[in-house]
């Protein structure tokens, strides 16, 4: 007797449509195998199935059980195959109808009591049935909010046995659970900042653009507190950004059941020991890494010269194309990682250069090994390089400044602004200091860019000189 169901495997974000195929043969001796290249989680949904079954007061089928997990050649990672397995067993030994279950999808983990447990990934399994013309997924409830985005059905069901009562049709199909709007939460805000009027400036441009930003100074002067402000000051995602930000979340496990549909900006700070793999992506699964986490967010690397220079330097592809593309020899795997990527460090290992009231004890070649953590292609792809020096007794004195929300408020206005024309004065600044400083072809086009942020900041038609002269001045040039 053989019966099917599908649920999809995921190959980076993309869905890929498998078919759970059950063949049971009540001759011989009785065994129970798995085939289709499942993983070592994939596999021992042997023990949780026939436990779950049973749980269920339901008949595990007696004789030979074989599951194959179709198309063979791809890989099958993780326990979501759980349910779709139950279901395909429980159809091939006429326990529910095949009929039915042909109009569902399915995807869940199974406890050893038959309940059904919440997995990463069903958003894009419920794109991938909407895509495949299934308009049910079964699921469980934990997760309905977020398949409910992709414009299916979704069946939460909390046990087996209530999806098996809903397939025989003694059950109507449960109700999703409600989700509310949640308080967004309280932000650092800008006000808290004494002085650095030139690093607050680079960071409304930077949000307001989208700009990559390195603060550059000596310990203690802010640097940190500064870059984790810019969320603060980055407006609400629009739906498709949304929609994208809480795909990549949804692989990575990452979604609340209680808010499925991610609206604030992102903001991921790993630790300057994290792996490239961890920083990037990949892994024995191919997991989405924290450049992918910070699509259409911030991406803070404190202490930048910290980090394995491999680490930054697989970080210039998605700076420059806004995706991560990981090959194996099993597939490939495309992951969007359009980020802001802001930096922060010391001048020198020592970090007491460019502090007046400290001696930098680095000598030359301590120098000269510092400087070249940082190769020169990284460094190039930061439209804004800031130097923070230390403030002075009386900015730390002085009464709050300009809060987040005003800030806000003007970088919100700015992305607005459409595509501003260049000046004659300003096309001939921009052209001098091609040859000047000297620019980079990539170097010119970020610097036109900024400019005409600053522009559209300023509410002007036109990006004029003054506004390339500013984009110019944070340019990187010797730090110190």
């Amino acid at each position: 007797m053989l019966a099917r169901a599908v649920t999809h495997a995921l190959v980076g974000l993309e869905p890929r449509r498998v078919e759970v195929e059950a063949d049971v043969h009540e001759t011989g001796l009785p065994a129970f195998a798995i085939v289709g290249l499942p993983d070592r989680a994939c596999a021992e949904a042997r023990t949780r199935v026939r436990s779950g079954i049973a749980s269920a007061e339901l008949d595990f089928p007696r004789g030979r059980v074989t599951v194959n997990l179709a198309p063979a050649g791809l890989r099958k990672e993780g326990s979501g195959y759980d349910l779709p397995i139950a279901l395909a067993l429980l159809a091939a030994s006429r326990q529910i109808p095949q009929e039915e279950l042909n109009r569902h999808a399915a995807v869940g983990e199974l406890a050893l009591d038959g309940r059904l447990r919440r997995v990463g990934g069903v958003l894009a399994v419920a794109e991938g049935a909407r895509r495949l013309g299934i308009e049910r997924l079964l699921c469980p409830p934990e997760s309905a909010p977020e398949a409910a985005l992709a414009g299916v059905r979704p069946i939460p069901v909390a046990h087996l046995a209530e999806a098996v009562a809903y397939l025989r049709g003694e059950l109507a199909a449960p109700d999703v659970p409600a989700t509310e709007e949640t308080d967004a939460v309280a932000l650092p805000d800008l006000a808290e900042v004494r002085g650095q009027e030139r690093a607050r400036r680079a960071l409304e441009i930077a949000a307001a653009g989208r700009h990559n930003l390195l603060l550059a100074g000596p310990p203690g002067t802010g640097k940190t507190m500064l870059a984790r402000r810019l969320p603060g000051i980055l407006p609400p995602l629009d739906d498709d950004a949304a929609l994208e930000v809480t795909r990549v979340n949804s692989v990575a496990g990452l979604i609340p059941p209680e808010q499925p549909l991610v609206r604030t900006p992102p903001f991921r700070a790993p630790h300057h020991s994290a792996s490239t793999a961890a920083v990037v992506g990949g892994g024995p699964g191919i997991r989405p890494g924290e450049a992918s986490l910070a699509h259409h967010g911030v991406l803070l690397l404190d202490e930048l010269p910290e980090f394995a220079r491999p680490t930054l330097e697989a970080l210039r592809q998605p700076l420059e194309d806004g995706v991560v593309c990981i090959a194996r020899a099993a597939g490939r795997a495309v992951f969007p990682a359009r980020f802001q990527l802001v930096g922060t460090m010391n001048l020198c290992a020592c970090g007491a250069r460019g502090d007046p009231a400290m001696a930098c004890t680095c000598t030359a070649q301590r120098l000269a090994a510092y400087d070249a953590k940082l190769s020169r292609a990284l460094l190039d792809r930061f439209d804004l390089v800031v130097t923070v020096p230390r403030p002075r007794a009386a900015e730390l004195a002085a009464e709050a400044g300009e809060g987040s929300t005003a800030v806000a408020a003007r970088v919100a206005r700015a992305r607005t602004a459409g595509l501003l024309r260049r000046t004659a004065d300003a096309d001939a600044l921009l052209s001098r200091a091609v040859d000047k400083l000297p620019l980079s072809g990539r170097g010119r086009a970020r610097v036109a860019r900024v400019a005409r942020t600053i522009a559209a900041l300023a509410g002007v038609d036109a990006v004029q000189a003054e506004h390339v002269a500013e984009a110019l001045a944070y340019r990187r040039q010797e730090l110190a």
